[in-house]
């Protein structure tokens, strides 16, 4: 195989439409790789996996979050005893943006800002070429298990649970109408069905040795800066700085969860008592019955459900830049 794999989101209309124009790029730059597209949910991290084990040593996701998360989790390889942390399969492989997706966040937080697809083309022109200094950085992640401890899964992004996860829910069944409106105008469309929805439910959250719990609204594991759709769940959420941010919203009328969601993408939210942000290294989301087990939203997409617990990865994967 060659040293790059491109791996396509087919199911993604914006990644389809977008890749053709990739494929000229990098054929008129002379630059080698092969690539392939996805099936069905899990297939970026099957195809991910095997390639690294064949000797690729770059990865590259046409597509949004949820299609660069799942490459990222196939670039780890899971212990039987899930309580220890994975390990990289080749920890000199590296992982290459080419964003195609609804909100992009991940790519939006490396850079501070929304980038053209264009931008990444050319950095991972250049990193192929390897034109000269440092071309991949560092970045944290997030492991978690879900489904009472039992099924492990690498988030690299941001994490949400209630309103978030059901949110996520809504943005993946939308039809092909709503899709064409951006990014944000289609999480903000989701996020208010999901507020009449939903109910508030009694939650346990530990983060390192401070526990508190109480009715909530809204429960989410950051890495990154923005999720959502450009929204800052946490605004000192960093991908390097070897923490998680927990964010939770308790107590909320559906009057105020509105007002909050209007000010979230600017980080406004943080102003309100009763929306708390916790830094550390661990976390826990814990409901107290069956019944109110929350669906679990990790880099939009969406499987499991509470219980949940997160630990950071300092610097666990290498992305290009």
């Amino acid at each position: 195989m060659k040293p790059l794999l491109i791996i396509i989101n087919n199911a993604a209309a914006r990644a389809r439409q977008a890749w053709p124009g990739i494929r000229d790029q990098l054929a008129a730059n002379a630059i080698e790789f092969d690539s392939c597209e996805t099936t069905h949910a899990g297939d970026a991290t099957t195809k991910t996996r095997e390639a690294l084990q064949a000797g690729v040593t770059s990865i590259a996701a046409v597509g949004g979050d949820g299609t660069l998360s799942e490459a990222a989790q196939g670039l780890f390889q899971f212990s039987d005893r899930l309580e220890q942390l994975p390990t990289l399969i080749n920890p000199e492989a590296s992982l290459a943006i080419l964003p195609a997706g609804t909100g992009d966040d991940f790519a939006r937080g490396l850079r501070g800002k929304r980038e053209t697809l264009q931008h990444w083309i050319d950095v991972l022109i250049s990193h192929c070429r390897n034109d000269g200094g440092s071309s991949t950085r560092q970045t944290d992640v997030l492991y978690g298990i879900c489904d009472n401890y039992q099924t492990p899964f690498i988030s690299i992004n941001a994490s949400t649970m209630g309103i978030g996860g059901e949110t996520a829910a809504r943005v993946a069944a939308q039809g092909n109408f709503i899709r064409s409106f951006s990014g944000e105008a289609r999480f903000a469309a989701a996020a208010f069905g999901s507020l009449f929805a939903w109910r508030e439910r009694r939650v346990r959250i530990t983060v390192d040795d401070k526990i508190y719990e109480g009715e909530m609204n809204l429960a989410a594991v950051a890495n990154g800066l923005y999720a959502g759709g450009g929204m800052m769940l946490s605004p000192q959420a960093t991908i390097a700085d070897g923490k998680l941010d927990v964010v939770s919203a308790s107590g909320l009328s559906r009057v105020q969860v509105m007002r909050e969601l209007a000010r979230i993408h600017k980080g406004g939210h943080v102003a309100n008592p009763k929306v708390r942000i916790t830094q550390g290294t661990r976390a826990r989301v814990e409901t107290f019955n069956a019944k109110d087990a929350m669906p679990i939203e990790a880099d939009g997409n969406v499987g499991g459900f509470t219980p949940v617990e997160f630990q950071i990865m300092p610097g666990a994967l290498r992305f290009v830049v």
